[in-house]
């Protein structure tokens, strides 16, 4: 009887450590946890000024009241970043065809700004397709960088060759500058659905 008593204690506690570790059961990792924590309490990100592909600064919020799909890459990476770069391709086709264009746009932000200059911007802009209006692509001052990944909760781990490991999403800010939603980079349905959700 002592034995069953004590299995049932130790159930009662594994399960209780796996609903609080899981949010309820809805996580099972801290992407996951972070995408829900976004969702349910949106996130102020500060107005850091980009030094974007054409050169010009800008600021990153208050752009004529569009939702923003932000990613951050590296233009040298040779993984990751390729492949959201042709889903993000896709997105900017759909946003152009599907009469989204004039309700958000994509904004690709290096955290390498030491390295990725105005033409290496340029240079990864052109051969994915950013076109400066619906896709754009832009780079912080070095001073912004932790403010600016911290905001968007966003992890770059040198990988010791001269490249990173980084998580990749598409950040959703809304009009009002608050990050309001991460989703994957392919996901292009979903991020349709919350620029209506943000522009309704």
């Amino acid at each position: 009887m002592k034995e069953i008593f004590t299995s049932l204690v130790a159930l009662v506690l594994g399960a209780s450590a796996l609903w609080s570790a899981t949010d309820g059961l809805r996580v099972v990792t801290t992407e996951g946890a972070r995408r829900v924590a976004v969702r349910e309490k949106p996130v102020a990100v500060p107005n850091v000024k980009l030094q974007m592909m054409s050169g010009t600064f800008e600021a990153l919020l208050g752009v004529d009241q569009r939702v923003q799909l932000v990613e951050f890459i590296y233009t040298s990476c040779p993984t990751i970043c390729q492949t959201a770069g042709s889903d993000l391709a896709r997105l900017r086709d759909r946003l152009e065809n599907d009469g989204y264009a004039r309700k958000a746009r994509i904004l690709s932000i290096s955290f390498d700004p030491q390295n990725d200059n105005v033409a290496q911007l340029r240079d990864y802009g052109e051969r994915h397709g950013a076109d400066r209006v619906i896709w754009t692509i832009g780079r912080p001052r070095q001073e912004d960088l932790d403010k600016i990944l911290g905001a968007f909760g966003v992890t770059v781990i040198p990988d010791g060759y001269g490249g990173y490991q980084h998580n990749a999403a598409i950040h959703v800010l809304s009009p009002s500058g608050k990050l309001s939603a991460i989703l994957d980079t392919d996901d292009i349905e979903g991020v349709l659905a919350e620029i209506a959700r943000l522009q309704a």
